[in-house]
């Protein structure tokens, strides 16, 4: 289905672009590169496409990013959240579904988008480290275990939040936080199309959550804060008490995002980028960073086609900045604050919440606090209890 195991060449065309990692992102970003016609590669460490399973629940929007694409990876629809905190709750509608998708679905999807954009795969290539030369980028790689040097004009890091690219080029280590997700039996009381949320902020300042893949089974999981292991005691102990059996385990790492990360470094003649979890383009909020680093894969390939990039960058840095302000605002909340916050979602609020999707944020947090003024007050009191994320 790819073109996969050619060696790497010294030499490659006029304009050549090579992505390193092949993450959501990075594999959007060669497919549309080389759709518009740039010889593009892709260099994955992995002997191959095998994406370790993970849901995930993203907005409508998706959709509307991937169109055709986007199918082969919904595998369920959320038409509602149930919000829960000290005995009170309270639900919201959406008007349109949010999607469930599955990671080990989706980047398989992208990848054959991009080969058949002409992007060419070369598995169990490790990036080593940059240079420059007389005409664009060096590119030092392990290749099947052998050493090889490549020359391109321009290098796009879609190799996540750790990104060996970005530290090659000179961007400052980003901040991470633990994800972990337990795959678990739909308790009969929860519809299947109905996520919930627990705010338990002695556990976590973000949040517990169950997002049904199916009529049979979800992810249940929490976003915590230092080691993986304090984290996965946490929810150990939460499914305990909820009396829920894991399944299995997922996990990983995912970035914070503290203030906007510029996404283009020269090096040399060359041009060096950053996308998705390696330029922390991730929603704090949520710690969701799908739909947000498709936005930043955009913005890059716009920039390498020549048809700029300025004005989809400046939208997500508005959005990702928005974010960040709500995310300072709820991270020092206590219990009796998540319980005064879920009073105030009158119906009006509960409308605003289920009509404009969270990648909308700026124009979702005006409309909230438009038809909710009282949540100012407590919005303010938040940010007076600390400087957000520790």
């Amino acid at each position: 289905m790819l073109e996969n195991q050619q060696s790497l060449q010294t030499e490659t065309k006029n304009g050549s672009v090579v992505v390193v990692g092949g993450s959501a992102a990075g594999l959007l970003t060669a497919a549309k590169v080389a759709a518009g016609g740039r010889d593009v590669r892709v260099l994955e460490a992995k002997s191959g496409l095998d994406p370790a399973p993970r849901s995930l629940i993203v907005t409508h929007h998706f959709r509307e990013q991937l169109r055709e694409v986007a199918s082969s990876s919904i595998v369920n629809e959320i038409r509602r959240f149930e919000l829960f905190t000290d005995g009170r709750s309270a639900e919201i509608a959406l008007r349109r579904p949010d999607l469930i998708i599955e990671r080990a679905r989706l980047i398989p999807a992208l990848a054959k988008e991009a080969s058949k954009a002409g992007a060419k795969l070369s598995f169990d290539s490790h990036f080593l480290g940059l240079g420059s030369n007389s005409r664009g980028l060096r590119l030092d790689v392990e290749t099947a275990g052998r050493r090889e040097e490549l020359h391109a004009d321009h290098l796009v890091g879609a190799d996540g939040a750790t990104s060996r690219v970005g530290r090659s080029a000179g961007w400052p280590p980003i901040e991470t936080v633990p994800l972990v997700q337990a795959m678990v039996r739909l308790p009969k009381d929860c519809r299947p199309d109905t996520t919930r949320v627990w705010f338990v902020p002695d556990d976590t300042p973000y949040f517990y959550w169950l997002i049904p893949e199916n009529e049979s089974r979800g992810a249940l999981g929490i976003i915590g804060e230092g080691s993986g292991q304090e984290t996965k005691k946490r929810i150990e102990r939460f499914l305990e008490k909820k009396n829920v059996e894991p399944l299995e385990w997922q996990g990983a790492r995912i970035p914070v995002y503290r203030k906007w990360i510029p996404v283009e470094r020269r090096v040399g003649k060359g041009r060096v980028f950053l996308v998705g979890d390696a330029a922390a383009q991730v929603k704090v909020t949520t710690v969701g960073g799908i739909v947000t680093g498709f936005r930043g894969a955009q913005a890059v390939a716009d920039a390498l086609l020549g048809s700029g990039q300025n004005r989809e960058l400046r939208a997500l840095r508005r959005e990702l900045d928005t974010h960040w302000l709500i995310r300072k605002t709820l991270h020092h909340f206590q219990q009796k604050d998540y319980s005064y916050l879920v009073d105030l979602l009158n119906l009006a609020t509960r409308e605003s919440l289920g009509e404009i999707h969270r990648d909308h944020s700026t124009e979702l947090l005006w409309s909230v606090l438009r038809r909710q003024p009282r949540l100012v007050l407590l919005g303010l009191r938040g940010l007076l209890m600390g400087k957000g994320p520790r």
